[in-house]
């Protein structure tokens, strides 16, 4: 992958030499209703997919789930892609992806190609946090994106710039919803990176609800079912696991098959929720470690705090168990 000559650092506003960091927190979002207006927010897609960090030193190559898990072994062709890029040093910023015939990226596709093969992945970049000696956190967005076009060119096959969009905060919006995207991502162009924090600066918009969630539990199969029958969900609440109901559609047979091999090195006597389901409603329950998060597709919340309507998606191995709280976000952009 040929890119072109990386252009002068010391012209970048903001740019600092610096050691190549041993590790970068990814920078976080807000969840908001609707998208922001104006010219000053660059709009993203939302991939469903695994957000991941790649560090490159002197042709050594390391990928980075957002919890700082080596998933290097993970994506050998990223990897072998991003070794011929014409970077000494370099923190990139991106989404791993599994992408249907129609360029979508489809997340159940990414969790059999984790557990199978992981050739067909698409690492798509959207950020450069380190560059060749100098560190870039401190510089404006569009000039950060700007040095990232340079310096990926054009012609990757499994390492791509992802597209942005400067205003139309609405008519992006609405046209990934038509698309059956997941939703958007919207930055303020002359934000820097906040490693680690979750600001207003970079905010999320989605087309449906989706959360993730703890596997605390599930029931025997049912009828023709394999596997499992539900899983029984939870999430933290200033850490105690409160339960959120059950999820028992959105399985295909591998699924169901791969699940039940981990829920069963899983089981334990009591359940792991402060407020279990009693009586009826847990009859014929496996109680399971809260060791699994799952992401599921629903409705909205009822008022006793139980999901309606829930769709499995598929496992977020990304993602620690106890960071799992109600993605609720905030209620409108008018301010941003």
């Amino acid at each position: 992958m040929q890119a072109i000559k990386n252009p002068a650092m010391k012209q970048l506003s903001g740019a600092n030499r610096a050691a190549l960091p041993g590790q970068i927190a990814p920078a976080l979002t807000t969840l908001v209703k609707a998208p922001p207006a104006g010219d000053e927010w660059i709009h993203e897609v939302k991939y469903d997919g695994y957000r991941t960090l790649c560090r490159i030193d002197t042709g050594a190559v390391r990928m980075y789930s957002r919890n700082a898990k080596d998933w290097t072994d993970k994506f050998g062709a990223i990897v072998g892609e991003a070794k011929q890029l014409d970077l000494k040093s370099a923190w990139l910023d991106g989404e791993v992806c599994a992408v249907d015939e129609k360029g979508r990226s489809n997340f159940q596709a990414l969790q059999h190609a984790l557990a199978g093969g992981t050739e067909n992945l698409v690492y798509f970049v959207f950020d450069l946090m380190y560059l060749d000696g100098f560190d870039l956190t401190n510089v404006a967005l569009t000039e950060r994106k700007r040095v990232l076009r340079t310096v990926l060119g054009d012609r990757g096959t499994v390492i791509r710039n992802s597209p942005d969009v400067s205003g139309s905060g609405a008519g992006v919006f609405r046209q990934a919803c038509e698309m059956g995207l997941e939703g958007i991502i919207s930055k303020q162009a002359g934000s820097t990176y906040g490693a680690g924090l979750r600001t207003r600066n970079w905010v999320k918009v989605k087309c449906s609800l989706r959360q993730e969630i703890v596997i605390g539990g599930f029931t025997d199969p049912q009828a023709n079912r394999t596997g499992f029958g539900a899983l029984l969900l939870g999430v933290y609440d200033e850490g105690q696991l409160k339960y959120a109901g059950k999820v028992g559609t959105g399985f295909d047979d591998r699924m169901l098959a791969r699940l039940r091999a981990k829920l069963a090195r899983l089981e334990q006597k009591e359940p792991p929720f402060v407020d279990p389901p009693r009586g009826y409603a847990a009859k014929g329950v496996h109680w399971v470690a809260p060791k699994l998060v799952a992401e599921v597709e629903f409705t909205e919340w009822s008022e006793g705090g139980a999901l309606r309507h829930p769709s499995f998606l598929g496992l977020r191995e990304d993602k620690r168990a106890t960071d799992v709280v109600t993605d609720v976000g905030i209620d409108r952009c008018n301010d941003l």
